[in-house]
């Protein structure tokens, strides 16, 4: 192989000729083309230290912590150790680094892998040695690193783990290469295609051969990231390699999600340093005033240095001295401890068995451990509906043939039965090729094939035919399908068991067994699906030589397309469209025509210009496509059902029940979206009225007056510039349903009118939007997110899902049927729709609760601690002298207070996991965010200068001119620093207990640990040895055993924590008393009677579009060879 290129070609397209595989390209592949080996990892040995400190320090905290560290290092203007700075930054920053070192060697091990899988490119080679224009060899169960053309064998592969296999083929005129290597290696052609892109669906190129061009296109090359099914053996054309393949191309940075906390917590951290400053201010000003009065007097305490000549100069370096000291109102042990926090709730989210899927072996996984909390806070769920409500396995269940449906069954009197396990099922032995797991209960339908009806057997024919399924066969008779949807499959089978059996095909042909018949026809084209056309169709050449186009698709689309003579026709198979689909069954029309030959030939040199256009080739082809599927006669419709996961109802009845708005964004038609709102419990005939598509004349239905300029919210909005409010709830006088489909909802995402869609849907319980694009899913997320600044949750499947998923605050991807393209760009994954009820209300809820609690305490103690030194300051000339042992401070938020708070962290629960999905009333707290918001953060605050002002005057005032029994005195520096930092301990140990709701043994033993610790080393860093050995370091000889003997002390230490927890215990009791929460009322009250809510369960369906793969398979040969859901049932309770 051989490459012509030139570097202002790129945006042109590629240009690969062949002439001879013994010719490698060097310097001009090697400067012009990636080589395939790829690297997601960030660092190696020597940029690992560099990189990583200076992404670390772009975290304002580390910024902040490490500029205090150089202020300490002044000696005019540092009061504390250097250590007391370094030792804890350092701590931070290693546990940062040895876990971004331990992801990164994960990368590597990864990339080394990869790169080092071995290939045949007429020897083995390494996959990172591959380079454009290389061929190779892939065989069965291999995965495909690069973007191959392959001009040689039919292939079947799945994408992404897809579990629908799709096929790719080759070209005719390659396809008779086979593996002979004489002519590979003697075949030349020229290939032109488009440059590197993302686009995964889409693939244009064409291969110039003896003077003739044949168009390439998608279903020609085989995409790096895919793996080989049923195929011995392919070989390709590397047409991309490395970080140019389309794979690589989609590989982006994704949207880097934070919670509501995290943005909270930046206002207040900065809220905190206005704080900080506004004290260093007073106290240095202070000092300016102490200076200029008495500082003369204390010069032999208090000698100034020799470059402070002014009070002005020493009040601007106390200024920073104070910086430095009173800096632990925000330690940096607060972002290590939520990262903690954040971990270990992640795990329990992977740890719980309640979430494990066991026929699919699927456990819950949280694929992001920075999220947990906002799970507590969603207020809106968008849903998509295939393969997540339902269960994505598609039965063939009825159909409407020439004006007549079949399906249902009745009984003598002519009343239809309903069809239960016990019903007789169709006898197809007659059929001795037919499926035995296939199911239908309908005996006219038999009736009619065999009296050989001319409409049904086209009807089942034009199944048969008109589809991208491969068969295999390994044994004779026993057939199994590979087909690209569940859709199609369930088709060809239906078409199968009623006598109409797709055998096999090849490069030209389609092999079909007709009422034991075997006949082939001759395939001439294949119009693929696409989500623009919404249907498929296929040209064969009967073996009568007729010319027939059979094509299936959407009913509104195929109506378009009819001949006027089947309107009558189309008039009562509507009718029995909308009986389906009241049934929740999804539903495709099916019809034909039959065609001249000088019209085909004709359309066939249109088909063939516009499948070897290089721009614009699918407009083209639409255009094309469009020109003979037209005047079609329709043979009838077909309809399927998807049934609901296990639990769906339930889990929809007990979100809603949490006040969480569920909305489902669906590819199905209105009827089929209304129907799963009632059998989703998110539609019920207890609402007032389920709308329709028209937002204005429902908004005011649901609330009088609100598009009149007296509104409140309407005023509001008139009045607000559009990028800066937030729209505000509105009550509706009513429970109400919305209904929308895409084309409407199109018009409704436009500016002028999108506030229209959304204050009327967010004032309906349920909304259901339905026909809509995945564009159209993300633009709702959006919506919402835009204008009412809520935590939005979206779950899907699909790869149709995945700009919703990624849109959304929380994204859950479903391990499911249509592959983990949604899964891998989730935030959280499962395997069933039941088991977001747990993920919300119990590890949402519980995380939520947990990192506020952390919050409030963690803020509280750093001013209790911190404040006592803006209180001494008064009493030390403003001299920024520190009250504690310098050790203390080191170790307060590092040893001391650690283990405590993220015990309570990790462990506690308000009520268990029973309770909380019992009672969902019990999630909208944090919908609110009532548990740590800017009004707690200010009780907090405040709180903590309580606690420092009583810490401080209390051991002020015991120890002021005291002495002991002996006559010593006990009122100097470090006895009264040891009193006050035991108090201050003991104090929020305390408090500590009454914050902690659920009491466990790792509790327990870690906060006698912490106290015990701290006695232990305080005796320890105050002995005689240490302090004579390291006199400058340990300055507090013998305080310990000389003050704490004194029973004078313990009294004050007593008196300081009684005084300091009274007014919570207070505060707890009263409100307990007289305004108890819900959670107290569960936890303390005698239980009321609560009753299980029924639902009604009625069917389950699905729709929704995907693009077709019309395989034209050219090779010439075949293929080749519910988990028990702990308390899934809603109560409600009275108080």
């Amino acid at each position: 192989w051989r490459m012509d290129w030139k570097r202002d070609q790129l945006e042109a397209g590629r240009f690969i000729k062949r002439h001879c595989l013994s010719f490698l390209y060097k310097a001009c592949v090697l400067f012009c083309f990636q080589n395939n080996a790829i690297k997601t990892s960030k660092y190696n040995f020597f940029t690992f230290l560099p990189m990583n400190l200076f992404e670390q320090f772009q975290r304002a905290a580390n910024a902040y912590f490490l500029f205090l560290l150089f202020l300490q290092l002044i000696p005019q203007i540092s009061s504390l150790a250097w250590y007391t700075t370094v030792v804890p930054l350092a701590l931070v920053l290693s546990m940062t680094g040895v876990k971004d070192a331990i992801d990164d060697m994960y990368r590597h091990n990864n990339d080394k892998k990869v790169n080092n899988q071995p290939v045949l490119v007429v020897k083995e080679e390494k996959w990172m040695n591959i380079k454009v224009g290389d061929i190779i060899k892939l065989q069965n169960n291999s995965s495909v690193t690069v973007s191959t053309l392959f001009p040689c064998n039919l292939v079947s592969f799945g994408f992404s783990g897809e579990t629908n296999l799709k096929v790719k083929q080759a070209l005719t005129v390659t396809s008779n290469l086979g593996d002979n290597l004489e002519k590979l290696t003697t075949f030349k052609g020229e290939v032109r295609c488009e440059p590197p892109n993302n686009r995964l669906d889409e693939f244009t190129g064409i291969l110039i051969y003896e003077g003739e061009k044949h168009a390439l296109n998608n279903e020609n090359i085989l995409l790096r990231g895919c793996t080989i099914r049923n195929t011995d053996w392919c070989y390709g054309l590397v047409i991309y390699a490395g970080h140019d393949t389309k794979l690589m191309q989609n590989s982006g940075k994704n949207i880097f999600k934070r919670t509501s906390i995290d943005h909270l917590m930046n206002i207040l951290v900065f809220w905190i340093f206005l704080f900080l400053v506004g004290m260093c201010s007073i106290l240095a000003i202070g000092h300016g005033i102490w200076q200029t009065q008495n500082g003369y007097y204390f010069q032999i305490y208090l000698p100034s240095e020799e470059t402070v000549n002014s009070p002005g100069v020493s009040a601007f370096l106390v200024f920073w001295s104070y910086i430095i000291i009173l800096n632990t109102v925000v330690p940096i042990s607060l972002y290590v401890s939520v990262e903690i926090i954040r971990l270990a709730n992640s795990f329990y989210i992977n740890w719980d068995r309640k979430m494990f899927y066991i026929p699919n072996d699927t456990p819950a996984q949280a694929r992001t451990t920075t999220l947990n909390e906002e799970l507590g806070q969603i207020q809106y769920v968008f849903s998509d509906k295939t393969g997540t409500l339902t269960q994505n396995i598609m039965i063939f269940n009825k159909c409407s043939i020439n004006g007549q449906s079949y399906g249902d069954i009745y009984n003598m009197t002519g009343q239809k039965m309903e069809i239960t396990e016990e019903t007789e099922k169709v006898d197809f032995s007659y059929n001795k090729l037919a499926d035995p797991k296939f199911s239908f209960y309908d005996e006219t339908l038999v009736e009619a094939v065999k009296k050989g009806d001319t409409m049904v057997h086209l009807f089942f024919l034009s199944l048969s035919l008109c589809h991208t399924v491969m068969s295999e066969e390994k044994v004779e008779g026993e057939l199994v399908y590979q087909a690209q949807s569940p859709d199609e499959g369930a088709l060809v089978t239906a078409a199968r068991n009623f006598g109409f059996v797709f055998r096999s095909r090849t490069s030209e042909t389609i092999t079909v067994v007709e009422m034991g018949v075997t006949k082939v026809y001759e395939l001439l084209a294949i119009l693929d699906f696409s989500n623009v056309r919404k249907r498929m169709s296929v040209i064969v050449q009967t073996p009568e030589g007729k010319m027939m186009l059979f094509c299936k698709g959407a009913d509104t689309i195929i109506w378009e397309l009819l001949h006027p003579s089947c309107i009558p026709l189309q008039d009562v198979t509507m009718g029995h469209l909308d009986e389906f689909a009241s049934d929740g069954l999804r539903t495709l029309a099916v019809a034909f025509r039959e065609l001249d030959e000088k019209v085909f030939q004709s359309w066939s040199r249109k088909h063939y210009e516009a499948s070897t256009s290089m721009e614009d080739r699918e407009e083209k082809l639409g255009l094309v496509y469009e020109e003979i599927e037209k005047d079609m006669m329709l043979l009838g419709a077909t309809a399927i059902e998807d049934k609901l996961q296990d639990g769906v109802p339930e889990t929809i009845a007990t979100l809603i029940k949490a006040n969480i708005n569920m909305w489902v964004l669906t590819g199905d038609k209105q009827e089929t979206a209304v129907n799963i709102g009632y059998s989703c419990n998110m539609l019920s005939d207890d609402m007032n009225e389920v709308f329709v598509i028209d937002a204005k004349e429902t908004r005011n239905k649901m609330k009088p007056g609100s598009l009149l300029g007296t509104d409140p919210v309407t005023d509001l909005l008139t009045r607000t510039e559009m990028k800066t409010f937030i729209v505000p709830k509105e009550v509706a006088n009513g429970s109400y349903g919305l209904v929308i489909d895409g084309h409407s909802l199109a018009h409704a995402l436009e500016e002028n009118v999108e506030l229209e869609l959304l204050r009327t849907a967010c004032m309906c319980k349920s909304v259901i939007c339905c026909r809509v694009t995945p564009l159209q899913k993300a633009q709702v997320v959006e919506l919402v997110k835009k204008y009412k600044h809520v935590a939005t949750l979206a779950i899907g499947d699909g790869a149709n899902d995945v700009n919703m998923i990624k849109a959304a605050h929380i994204g859950v991807g479903i391990s499911g049927q249509e592959g983990m393209q949604a899964m891998l760009a989730s935030d959280f994954s499962f395997a069933q729709f039941q088991f977001l009820k747990r993920l919300l209300l119990v590890h949402g809820r519980w995380s939520y609760i947990r990192m506020c609690k952390f919050l409030r305490y963690f803020f509280y103690k750093n001013f209790a601690f911190t404040l006592v030194h803006f209180w001494y300051g008064f009493f030390s000339g403003f001299s920024a002298q520190t009250v504690y042992d310098e050790w203390f401070i080191a170790f307060y938020n590092l040893i001391y207070t650690s283990l405590p708070v993220l015990a309570m962290s990790l462990f506690d629960q308000d009520v268990n996991d029973l309770w909380s999905l019992r009672f969902p009333e019990l999630y909208e707290p944090g919908q609110c965010n009532l548990y740590f918001n800017k009004k707690e953060f200010v009780k907090c605050i405040l709180y903590g200068i309580y606690s420092s002002l009583v810490l401080f005057f209390i051991t002020y005032g015991s120890t002021y001119n005291s002495v002991q029994s002996n006559g010593k005195d006990i009122s100097d520096y470090q006895s009264f620093a040891l009193i006050v930092q035991t108090s201050l301990l003991v104090l929020v140990t305390v408090q500590m207990g009454l914050e902690t709701a659920y009491w466990t043994a790792v509790n327990q033993f870690f906060i006698w640990s912490s106290l015990t610790l701290y006695f232990s080393l305080m005796f320890l860093l105050y002995s005689d040895g240490l302090c004579l050995l390291f006199p400058h370091t340990f300055k507090f000889m013998g305080t310990a055993r000389n003050t704490l003997i004194l029973p004078q002390v313990w009294l004050t230490i007593l008196l300081t924590v009684a005084l300091c927890a009274l007014p919570v215990i207070v505060y707890k009791f009263l409100r307990m008393e007289f305004q108890p929460t819900k959670v107290e009322k569960i936890r303390w009250y005698p239980r009321s009677p609560f009753y299980l809510r029924a639902s009604s369960r009625r069917s389950a369906y699905a729709f929704a579009h995907q693009q077709g793969f019309g395989a034209l398979i050219t090779s010439g040969k075949n293929v080749k060879s519910r988990a028990p859901f702990g308390f899934g049932d809603n109560y409600s309770f009275h108080t």
